[in-house]
């Protein structure tokens, strides 16, 4: 079919809402920030860039269950065997028709979520034996918080393995599919087929509360164990 009737045949439909870009371009800035900190020793930095990546998570999870349609872990989540069949279809050219994630993509937005949640958790009660600890590592004693700390080192690598593949994965989808997964987190807009009905979007208030309350439950972790 010829470009200009296959774009004719198209046009833009809003799949990403304005609070799903947020937390995915902020996640991006703060794992940036908590890398630099540690590496530079700017504890408080990373303190700070460690408590607003748990924020973001609460947020996230809850935005998952009351979000819209194409943040919805029950949306986006196919099987696995659905996900392998995507993966063995990534050298086959042809247009994007997915709303949000699709089947493949969906599991690896799972899978960097839960390897920030143990970070950020294992962060919370890990110590350098030396000045720093985490808010909880009193709370958990010294011999856990050890096992704890190690488990929050060696994950970070797990983490920049996943962001890896997930950079690799949308540089793949670009030169072998010819499709920008990068563009519509960024606009918020993708070109789709006239007959494909665009998702419900949920309201950007209910975002602004849930954020809210994950920061106040955050906040609360970091006040009561301090």
């Amino acid at each position: 079919m010829p470009d200009s009737l296959n774009k004719a045949m198209q046009r833009l439909v809003p799949v990403w809402d304005f609070p799903t870009r947020l937390f995915h371009w902020l996640l991006v800035a703060l794992i940036a920030l908590s890398w630099v900190s540690i590496k530079s020793s700017w504890m408080q930095v990373h303190f700070l860039s460690g408590y607003s990546i748990l924020t973001l998570l609460l947020f996230r999870v809850a935005w998952g269950l009351l979000g819209s349609d194409t943040a919805r872990f029950a949306r986006f989540l196919a099987s696995p065997a659905a996900a392998v069949r995507h993966i063995l279809r990534i050298g086959r050219r042809e247009p994007d028709t997915e709303i949000g994630h699709n089947a493949a993509g969906g599991w690896m937005v799972l899978v960097l979520l839960l390897v920030l949640a143990v970070q950020t958790a294992t962060g919370l009660c890990a110590n350098d034996d030396i000045l720093t600890q985490g808010p909880l590592a009193d709370w958990v004693g010294k011999p856990l918080s050890d096992r704890l700390s190690v488990i929050h080192l060696f994950n970070f690598k797990m983490i920049l393995a996943a962001t890896l593949l997930h950079v690799l994965a949308i540089a793949s989808y670009a030169l072998l599919k010819g499709q920008n997964l990068v563009r519509p987190m960024i606009t918020g807009r993708k070109l789709l087929p006239v007959g494909i009905q665009p998702p419900r979007l949920a309201s950007p208030l209910l975002a602004a509360a849930l954020l809210i309350c994950a920061a106040a439950i955050v906040a609360a972790i970091a006040f009561l164990a301090g």
